[in-house]
C-alpha cells in the first residue's frame, strides 16, 4: 500500500509524536496528586527514565503508548500499512528494552508498574491501580482521600 502523505509530511507527522508529557501520562499524573500521591517525572538518574517515580513507595511507573511497546490490545496489535518490516523491528526493540529496564530496576530495589494508554481511557481503572500501589506499600498504610468529584478524561 502507498502511503496516502508525501515524504515531507510524512517526517512532520513523526516528528509530533512526543516521548514525554504525553496525553495519557497527563492523566495518569493528574489522577495520582488528586489522590495525593507525591512523585517525581521522569528520573535521569533511573534506567529507562521512568515516567513517574514514587520514592516513598519505592516504585517506577512508566506510561506505554499501546502501539509503540506492542501491548496486546486492539490498539497495539496495529500492523502498519507502510514499512511494516521496519516498525515491526523497531516495536519489537521497544518491548525488549523495556524489558532490559524492568529487570535493572528490580535489582536495584523498585517495583515497576505499568500502566497502559488504553487503560487510561477508563480513569476509574487508573485510579484503582493507583490506589493499590499504595495499599501494597510496605509499613503503615495512611489512608488516601476520597475523590469529591468524578474524574473526567479530557480525550
Amino acid at each position: 500500500m502507498v502511503d496516502v502523505l508525501t515524504p515531507e509530511q510524512r517526517r512532520r507527522n513523526m516528528q509530533a509524536v512526543r516521548g514525554q508529557d504525553t496525553k495519557p501520562e497527563l492523566v495518569v499524573r493528574r489522577i495520582a496528586h488528586r489522590l495525593g500521591l507525591r512523585f517525581r517525572l521522569h528520573r535521569k538518574d533511573l534506567p529507562g527514565r521512568p515516567d513517574l517515580v514514587f520514592p516513598k513507595l519505592g516504585v517506577a511507573l512508566f506510561v506505554h503508548g499501546c502501539f509503540w511497546h506492542l501491548h496486546r490490545c486492539r490498539y497495539g496489535t496495529v500492523v502498519p500499512a507502510t514499512n511494516a518490516a521496519f516498525w515491526d523491528t523497531k516495536r519489537h526493540e521497544n518491548a525488549a528494552r523495556d524489558r532490559r529496564k524492568a529487570a535493572a530496576l528490580r535489582r536495584a530495589g523498585w517495583k515497576v508498574r505499568v500502566i497502559w494508554e488504553c487503560e487510561t481511557r477508563t480513569p476509574e481503572r487508573v485510579e484503582r491501580k493507583l490506589r493499590t500501589l499504595v495499599a501494597s506499600r510496605p509499613g503503615p498504610i495512611t489512608s488516601l482521600p476520597t475523590r469529591r468529584r468524578p474524574i473526567r478524561s479530557r480525550s
